[in-house]
């Protein structure tokens, strides 16, 4: 008996479908027809895109490399540990996911700013002040970044089998070294692509940073805080940026595709 290779597919769902996809796609082209390919070069080579593009990657990598070496015990113990207390943990934990950037900011003021008694004590006794500096705009990308690491190494552990720790410890190793040799190993590219996505969450984050840390130049002015500056004096050149943080976006997207993609 003949089978039709491809269902018919109901225009009603089509045309929710092409509404979605309009939704999506006519922003991208909309920035695709702006930009002034002829001064392109020229745009993302001036001395405010060179700076701007430095310190958004300084930052970002260091955000990063703070969500995985915080993150790493953090998605360890949502998975692993017992306790009732769990789900309120992975609820704040997952919060600045959903959370409006900006209340992020205002968050981090409250927590650090010279006036709070975390942030006093830090100025008074190491001399570090947070807002208006550069660790400052690393500490708002971590906290909007640290989320997107967790939510995939937990993901990970829990898919593992827990016979192969049980196998382990049945030939003498012992919980720390099961964890080294067995399920880290399996996990490495769960935790890479995790790594990948907090990066590319620090690269583009805006509202938590500019609140928190300000928007001064060489300090704090990443590439999201240049475009929305650059939109007021040189659109081409906030196009521009604008353009990049797309193309970055999109290279993130279709590389980790086959860790979201459902298989059948």
């Amino acid at each position: 008996m003949n089978r039709r290779g491809v269902e018919r597919t109901s225009p009603l769902v089509l045309a929710g479908s092409a509404v979605a996809l309009a939704l999506v796609v006519l922003p991208l082209v909309g920035l695709l027809t702006r930009v002034r390919w002829s001064t392109l070069a020229e745009d993302l080579t001036s001395r405010a895109a060179l700076d701007a593009l430095r310190l958004s990657l300084m930052c970002s990598l260091l955000a990063a490399a703070i969500s995985v070496v915080a993150g790493t015990p953090l998605a360890w113990l949502l998975a692993r540990g017992r306790g009732r207390g769990r789900s309120l943990l992975r609820g704040l934990v997952l919060l600045p996911m959903v959370l409006p950037p900006v209340v992020g900011g205002v968050a981090l003021l409250s927590a650090f700013s010279l006036r709070s008694p975390i942030g006093g004590w830090l100025h008074d006794t190491f001399g570090l002040q947070l807002t208006f500096s550069t660790a400052g705009a690393v500490l708002a990308e971590a906290f909007v970044a640290l989320p997107f690491f967790v939510v995939t190494l937990e993901g990970a552990l829990r898919s593992l089998d827990p016979g192969l720790e049980e196998d382990a410890a049945s030939l003498g190793a012992g919980r720390a070294m099961a964890a080294r040799r067995v399920v880290l190993p399996l996990v490495a590219p769960a935790a890479a692509s995790g790594a990948v996505l907090a990066w590319a969450r620090a690269l583009g984050e805006f509202g938590a940073t500019v609140t928190f840390a300000g928007n001064v130049e060489g300090r704090t002015r990443t590439l999201p805080l240049a475009v929305a500056l650059l939109l007021e004096s040189d659109r081409d050149a906030a196009v521009a940026l604008s353009l990049v943080l797309v193309a970055v976006s999109l290279v993130v997207i279709v590389a980790l595709r086959g860790r979201w993609a459902v298989r059948r």
